[in-house]
């Protein structure tokens, strides 16, 4: 039998008297029924604070961030709301996918060097007449000509707009999932050149495959070094019916050869250029020169430390006006 300090000591245990089956009296004890709710209670939070832990540490193994990131919320709404688990799994198969895009869009945004600002949207369409705002925005969905490696030729006097509408066009596919390099064409030639004396022209050029577009900015400012214009060729032949090039120019096809010092090379870029291309030929007065020109015509602004004198004029004008 129990000492009665063995008995306080299990100060949760009831004593209950039950018959066996032979009838006999028989006493017993078991758990208050206050305690158990408790107890179970807490295995439960502990069960759940450990699968918690699980599903962290699996999701950082299976390299999903958007999941890791957005379960708890769902799970929650889930709980809530009695959702099947289909609905619950398809759910945070969207946040994922969505995430994923989202983070891939950036990734492209970074690499592809834009310049910053150019978009559809800020570009003047009314200051080029010739253009056809809906072949742009068609240009700009890039789903034909993209995936035939076809190219895209802006042709038009310094200042006229090409650069912010091919990097516009640029950024219009970047975001629709195109990866796309922006470079003035003298720097990626140069980098060409260093590639060459190292004996790794072509891995340098097979690099650039990953690109659906390469836009090549301003390429008549190549020089005519044999050299320079040699790499520039190879990356033309390289990617032709493969890759599409964008490619501005403030010099008609007649000059190009200032470009390619090489009659026969002239004549087989341009070949290669214009077999599957769209030409875009942008004919206006310099747009740079034109905001420059209304400048100086509008009236300035008195001067911060205007004379007496100064001012006495203004106030004059300013009435004759009226």
């Amino acid at each position: 039998m129990s000492s009665p300090r063995s008995a306080l000591c299990r100060p949760n245990r009831i004593w209950e008297k039950r018959h066996d089956q032979h009838g006999e009296l028989h006493r017993y004890h078991s758990a208050s029924t206050a305690a158990r709710p408790r107890k179970r209670s807490g295995m439960i939070s502990m069960a759940n604070s450990i699968d918690t832990a699980r599903v962290e540490l699996l999701l950082n193994e299976l390299r999903l961030p958007g999941v890791k990131a957005i379960w708890p919320k769902l799970a929650a709404q889930s709980d809530k709301e009695g959702w099947p688990a289909a609905r619950f799994l398809a759910a945070l198969a969207e946040h994922e996918a969505a995430d994923r895009t989202r983070r891939r869009i950036e990734r492209h945004m970074a690499e592809a060097r834009l310049p910053a600002g150019k978009t559809l949207a800020t570009f003047d369409f009314e200051s080029v007449p010739m253009l056809s705002k809906a072949q742009v925005m068609a240009l700009a969905a890039g789903d034909v000509w993209l995936k035939t490696g076809a190219n895209l030729l802006l042709f038009g006097p310094p200042g006229g707009g090409k650069t912010h509408l091919g990097a516009a066009i640029g950024l219009a596919l970047v975001e629709d999932g195109w990866r796309v390099l922006f470079a003035r064409t003298t720097d990626l030639v140069q980098r060409l050149q260093v590639a060459r004396r190292e004996l790794a022209l072509e891995s340098a050029i097979a690099k650039l495959d990953r690109y659906d577009l390469l836009i090549l900015d301003d390429i008549a400012y190549v020089s005519k070094d044999q050299a320079e214009t040699s790499v520039l060729f190879e990356l033309i032949a390289a990617r032709y019916e493969r890759r599409s090039l964008l490619i501005t120019a403030n010099q008609p096809f007649g000059e190009w050869g200032r470009i390619f010092p090489d009659q026969a090379m002239t004549l087989a870029a341009i070949d290669r250029l214009v077999h599957h291309a769209t030409i875009l030929e942008m004919n206006v007065e310099s747009y740079r020169r034109k905001i420059a020109l209304d400048r100086r015509r509008s009236p300035g602004r008195p001067p911060v430390h205007a004379t007496p004198k100064e001012l006495d004029k203004v106030a004059i004008d300013a009435g004759s006006a009226v």
